[in-house]
C-alpha cells in the first residue's frame, strides 16, 4: 500500500490553493508544477525502493542453486539436470518470476534453449539467515526419505502407497509407479540409488511436479524436461499469463482496476486468437476431469495461471493451484465449520457447511468449468463477433452457475462444455487461427 503520509501529500499538491504571497514571489515559475515535479520524483523513488526490497525478498536463487550443488556434490541427490547446473553450468538461472520466497521460479537457458526453473527454499523467517543453516535444515527435513537399506520393494511400496493417499484409488497406480521408477533412474542402469531415491521422494513432495509426471501426455501441460534434488525445470511457456500486464501488489492502490483491465484488453491477442486458446483451456478441464489417475479440481482459477505459446496454444504455466480431488475430500472430510468459508481448500475450493453437525461436506460447490467461464466472460467477450456474442454470453451464462454436486457433474457439465468449444470452433474452422 501507498503509505498515508504519500496520499496526503498527493491531496495537497493536486487539490489545495497556493497562498497569493508564494505566487507572487516567484511569478515567472508555476509553483504547483514544480511540486509536482518534486512529487513525480518521491513516488518514483519510492517504487523503486518497493521493487528494490520485493525483489530481495522474493528472489533468492543464488540460495536455491548453492544448496541444490552442495547436496549433489556430497551424493545426497542426484538427477538428470544436476551435471549441467552444478559442474557444465549450461543451465543457468536468468530473470527471476518468483512471487513466494519458498518457491523461487526463474526463467533460465539450457543448451542454449529457454526453460523454467523451479526449486523450494526453506522460508528465512525460519532459518538464522546463515547458508550453512538452510542447507543442514534442507538436509535433515526433504530429504530424510527413503533411508538407507530401503530395499527396490520396499521403495515401490512407499510411493504406491503415497500416490493412493494423494490422487485416491485407480486402477493405474502401478503403471504411475513404473513410470516415476524410469524418471528417476538417471543413469539408465535399471536401478534406483539412495540418491536418486531421496530425489525423486523429495520432489514427488511438491504438488505440480506430482500433477506433471501423471499428466506428462497431455497436450496443454509444460514438459518436463528435468531435475536435480528438489529443483526441476520444464519448457518455457512464451506467455505465462491470460494478460500481459500484471500491477505489482504495492501499485494496486495508484492503478484504478478499470485503467489495467482495459490496457490488458487492448494488449490482447486478437479475439480468433482468444478462442483458440480457450478451445485449449477448455480441453485441459477436459483432461483434468475423471482422467487416468483421477480428477483435479483447479483451487485459484487465474488468468496469471493459465498461459499459451507462440502459436496461441493453451498451456497451464503454473499447476500449483491444480489439486487432486482426493486430497480435497481428505481436507474438507470431518473438518469443523461454522460458515462456508471454513470449508475452503486453497483459493476458491469451497464447500458448504452442514451447520447442524458443523461439519464441512466434502463436495466442491463449484466445479472447474464454472470458474473458467468466469475467466471467459473478461477474457472471450471483448471484441468478440456481433453475430456470435449473443450466443456466447448466454452459454457463458449458464456456464458460470454450473453446481459441483454429483447429480449434475457428468452429463450436464459435459454437454455445456462441448457446445461451448462447438461454438468457438465453427468460427474460427477453416481460417488461419484453426
Amino acid at each position: 500500500m501507498m503509505p498515508r503520509a504519500l496520499r496526503r501529500l498527493v491531496h495537497l499538491v493536486l487539490f489545495c490553493p497556493l497562498s497569493k504571497g508564494l505566487q507572487s514571489r516567484l511569478p515567472a515559475i508555476k509553483v504547483k508544477y514544480l511540486l509536482l515535479a518534486w512529487l513525480g520524483i518521491l513516488i518514483a523513488s519510492w517504487v523503486i525502493y518497493m521493487q528494490y526490497a520485493s525483489y530481495s525478498e522474493l528472489c533468492r536463487g543464488h540460495v536455491c542453486h548453492m544448496v541444490i550443488c552442495d547436496h549433489y556434490r556430497r551424493g545426497i541427490i542426484s538427477g538428470s539436470s544436476c551435471k549441467a547446473l552444478c559442474d557444465q553450468r549450461t543451465l543457468t538461472l536468468q530473470r527471476c518470476m518468483s512471487t513466494s520466497s519458498v518457491h523461487q521460479v526463474y526463467s533460465g537457458l539450457w543448451k542454449e534453449k529457454p526453460v523454467v526453473i523451479k526449486c523450494g527454499i526453506e522460508d528465512p523467517v525460519k532459518t538464522d539467515g546463515a547458508p550453512d543453516s538452510a542447507v543442514l535444515r534442507q538436509e535433515m527435513t526433504l530429504f530424510d526419505k527413503p533411508t538407507r537399506g530401503t530395499s527396490m520393494d520396499e521403495f515401490k511400496e512407499m510411493l504406491h502407497s503415497f500416490l493412493k493417499a494423494n490422487l485416491g484409488e485407480q486402477s493405474s497406480l502401478s503403471t504411475l509407479v513404473d513410470r516415476v521408477i524410469t524418471l528417476a533412474d538417471v543413469n539408465e542402469d535399471g536401478k534406483v540409488s539412495l540418491a536418486e531415491a531421496k530425489s525423486i521422494w523429495a520432489l514427488l513432495q511438491i504438488n505440480e511436479f506430482l500433477l506433471m509426471v501423471a499428466l506428462q501426455e497431455k497436450e496443454h501441460t509444460p514438459k518436463l524436461l528435468g531435475f536435480c534434488g528438489d529443483l526441476y525445470v520444464t519448457e518455457r511457456v512464451t506467455h505465462s499469463s491470460l494478460y500481459r500486464l500484471e500491477v505489482p501488489h504495492y501499485l494496486q492502490a495508484l492503478v484504478p482496476e478499470a485503467l489495467s483491465s482495459s490496457l490488458n484488453h487492448w494488449l490482447a491477442p486478437a479475439w480468433p486468437r482468444r478462442a483458440r486458446i480457450t478451445i485449449g483451456l477448455l480441453e485441459f478441464v477436459e483432461e483434468v476431469f475423471h482422467g487416468s489417475y483421477g480428477s483435479f479440481l483447479i483451487c485459484d482459477a487465474s488468468p496469471y495461471h493459465v498461459g499459451y505459446n507462440s502459436k496461441y496454444d493453451c498451456k497451464m504455466a503454473n499447476l500449483r493451484s491444480v489439486t487432486s480431488e482426493a486430497v480435497v475430500r481428505g481436507f474438507l472430510r470431518g473438518r469443523r465449520c461454522e460458515t462456508n468459508a471454513d470449508c475452503t481448500y486453497g483459493r476458491d475450493c469451497t464447500a458448504t457447511c452442514d451447520r447442524l453437525v458443523k461439519q464441512c461436506n466434502t463436495e466442491v460447490v463449484q466445479p472447474n468449468l464454472a470458474k473458467v467461464c468466469v475467466l471467459l466472460q473478461d477474457f472471450l467477450l471483448f471484441g468478440a463477433p456481433s453475430d456470435l456474442r449473443g450466443d456466447l454470453e448466454k452459454q457463458l451464462r449458464t456456464c458460470v452457475t454450473l453446481s459441483g454436486l454429483a447429480s449434475q457433474m457428468e452429463v450436464h457439465h459435459s454437454l455445456v462444455l462441448n457446445n461451448l468449444k462447438t461454438l468457438l470452433w465453427k468460427k474460427i474452422s477453416n481460417t488461419q487461427y484453426s
